[in-house]
């Protein structure tokens, strides 16, 4: 089945702030292999997002890297592992610069932090 493209002309983010999801050592991008528990695209909306900033933050990932930072995997979400794509977000969209990043250099597959060893954010 193929995923949906995003919608062309949006608007680009700031650019500065950008974290990196590429692994230094094995010059791959990182990718969770699934869903962290509280995926922002699991039902019931579990981050207890506002109405309507899933689809902000798609259009901004759309409009920008590509991609969405998982997360589970920030800096300030006291994660033991770096800054990896959001398997939903790859899962549900197919943007050109995941496809450059396959094609390139390939995922490196991680696993998500357990729930418990990250913190909730709202």
């Amino acid at each position: 089945m193929d995923s949906p493209t995003c919608p062309p002309d949006e608007p680009e983010a700031d650019q500065s702030a950008a974290l990196t999801v590429g692994d230094p050592h094995l010059h791959r991008t990182r990718l969770l292999a699934r869903e962290c528990a509280t995926c922002i695209f699991k039902p019931g909306n579990p981050m207890h997002l506002e109405p309507g900033r899933l689809k902000e933050m798609v259009t901004e990932a759309c409009g920008h890297a590509g991609y969405i930072v998982c997360h589970s995997t920030l800096p300030n979400a006291g994660s033991p592992i770096p800054p990896a794509v959001c398997r939903g977000f790859a899962d549900r969209y197919r943007t050109w610069q995941l496809q450059v990043m396959q094609q390139l250099w390939g995922f490196v597959e991680i696993e998500p932090p357990e729930p418990d060893s990250t913190r909730t954010h709202e």
